[in-house]
């Protein structure tokens, strides 16, 4: 017999949108249920291991009160748990790895312990149950444009239970509800015909998404010998040219790369040792989590690097597109491809020294939580997407289409806003990067609603935008004020006995829903008294 549960707010997805959909569910004193499919919740910023990406002003505007408590937080759990110097303690911009891909470089695990103390009163007061290990596998729709329940399935035993919901909201990694549910969805590549877009092409080819990447960390140990075992497939990565259009700068597991915006080679340099200044470093520091000169000297005998780099990014297959044995068939080549980088280093890096190798890179399982020493699971770049009321495209945001304009296009029936480049990763497909410089955004209501089903709200990745603009939307802020907004609208359409495309087209709702967003502190427009032009250099990016 299937267990049967019932609840307010559905939310398939325990990434960081669903995290925020569900703290704003529950803080409206709605019910609501948090699926993850493992067993920690957090997503890009926990499972898959990835330091928050975040636009220059983030420490002053430009996100949501929760997100910002999250990076309060996340500072106070260092602040209050590890052996921090004198002037990191007092640094109210306090980076613990001193990485420079971002203000704040941190633990996965500490992102997760402060996620779980977010939630925690919630789970306390019985408004919010979260089910891990559980997956998406079947979807009840009624009269064909309302989804009735889902069906979850446990991965550890194999149990299953149905969930009935009012609203449900889609936080997975690669909107596996959508077909499930038959949602009208897209992936890949739209054509320029289909989105008016001047960097579309002019075919849509549906399988062509960005690449996905499987993190790991490590520290370096002077002296030891770390060296993992020769990876299964290290001769097939060694070598391996990735197929791309322009090419690339010759084998991928190497350390010369091509820069995102000249399309120019680019040769990084690596550092574990300490010897080069930091600003030459280069990667060693890019997604450094933790940097010993922070703490108390003798705490840690060394830093902790996150290895998210271009060298990972897996081509070979998308996500979207297979079923699912060929994904985890995938996801199993990725993970060769991260460890073949790792052993090259270990085995074949040329050293600053002249010398070959660092055996004393040694790889981190318990920073990740798992027994191989990779990531929990993949980095999503690119999700399947809903068909909207309306589609962000790249025109509206784009600087050099908006020439002389400080902001992105306005939209009356906003419900958050954010800022990053156009950042598309080389695809599936061939193309390489795409890397175009956007002006400060909004998230508009009609992205949220699908074209047909009135009580599926998208909480991630997978909202009305294109593959194009998708590679602004994905990054952590946006993601988490995208579920955030989602979640919102769900407990607000619960209130008010509405839908979202009711609130959509009717003025005096769309007023109070956005009344009430900034009320919970949701920014819905960017400051107009500010130069948005020059941004705010990140504090670390001297050091």
């Amino acid at each position: 017999m299937i267990k049967e549960l019932r609840t307010e707010v559905l939310i398939v997805g325990g990434g960081l949108g669903g995290c925020a959909a569900a703290l704003a569910v529950c803080r409206s004193g709605r019910t609501a249920i948090v699926t993850e499919p493992t067993d920690w919740i957090g997503g890009q910023l926990t499972s898959q291991a990835v330091p928050p990406d975040e636009h220059g002003w983030i420490e002053r505007f430009g996100a949501t009160a929760s997100y910002r408590r999250l990076r309060t937080l996340v500072r106070q759990y260092y602040r209050d748990h590890y052996p921090l110097t004198r002037q990191a303690q007092d640094d109210p911009y306090l980076n613990p790895g001193l990485g420079w891909v971002s203000p704040l470089c941190h633990e996965p695990r500490v992102a997760l312990a402060v996620l779980e103390a977010m939630l925690a009163p919630y789970r306390t007061s019985g408004l919010l149950k979260v089910l891990q290990q559980h997956v998406p596998v079947a979807a009840e729709t009624v009269a064909g444009d309302r989804i009735a329940a889902v069906t979850l399935e446990n991965r550890l035993s194999g149990g299953q239970l149905t969930v009935t919901a009012d609203y449900v909201l889609d936080a997975t990694e690669l909107g596996d509800l959508l077909p499930l549910a038959g949602v009208e969805f897209v992936t890949g590549q739209e054509s320029r015909s289909q989105t008016g877009e001047p960097g579309a092409p002019e075919v849509a080819r549906r399988e062509n998404s960005q690449a996905i990447t499987v993190c790991f960390a490590v520290d370096h140990m002077v002296g030891e010998n770390h060296t993992i075992d020769r990876p299964v497939e290290y001769e097939f990565w060694h070598d391996f040219v990735p197929p791309l259009n322009p090419p690339w700068a010759g084998k991928l597991v190497r350390l010369t790369g091509l820069s995102p915006r000249t399309l120019e080679p680019v040769h990084y340099r690596f550092d574990p040792t300490g010897e080069l200044p930091v600003a030459f470093s280069g990667l060693w520091t890019y997604r450094r989590i933790l940097a010993r000169e922070q703490f108390v000297p003798g705490s840690f005998s060394s830093d902790v690097c996150l290895i998210n780099w271009p060298m990972t990014d897996y081509l070979l297959g998308d996500l979207c597109t297979c079923d699912a044995e060929q994904a985890e068939k995938h996801i199993e080549r990725a993970k060769q491809l991260s460890l073949s980088l790792l052993y090259w280093l270990q085995t074949e890096y040329p050293r600053e020294d002249g010398g070959q190798g660092l055996p004393g890179l040694r790889l981190r399982p318990d920073i990740v939580g798992t027994a191989d020493g990779l990531a929990k699971a993949p980095y999503i770049r690119e999700s399947r997407r809903i068909e909207a009321e309306f589609t962000v495209c790249e025109q509206h945001l784009s600087a050099d289409v908006r020439k002389g304009k400080l902001l992105a296009k306005t939209f009356e029936d906003s419900v958050g806003v954010g800022s990053y480049r156009i950042d598309l990763h080389p695809t599936t497909g061939g193309d390489n990067y795409f890397d175009v410089p956007t002006l400060p955004f909004q998230i508009p209501l009609g992205a949220l609603i699908p074209v047909r089903v009135e009580n599926l709200l998208p909480a991630a990745k997978n909202l009305g935008v294109t593959h194009i603009t998708n590679g602004c939307y994905r990054l952590h802020p946006v993601e988490w004020s995208v579920g955030e907004a989602a979640g919102a609208v769900a407990a607000f359409c619960l209130a008010q006995n509405t839908s979202p495309r009711g609130v959509l087209h009717n003025p005096r709702q769309l007023a109070a829903l956005q009344d009430a967003l900034v009320c919970q502190g949701i920014e819905l427009q960017w400051p107009s008294d500010l130069n948005l032009q020059e941004g705010e250099p990140h504090r670390h990016a001297t050091r």
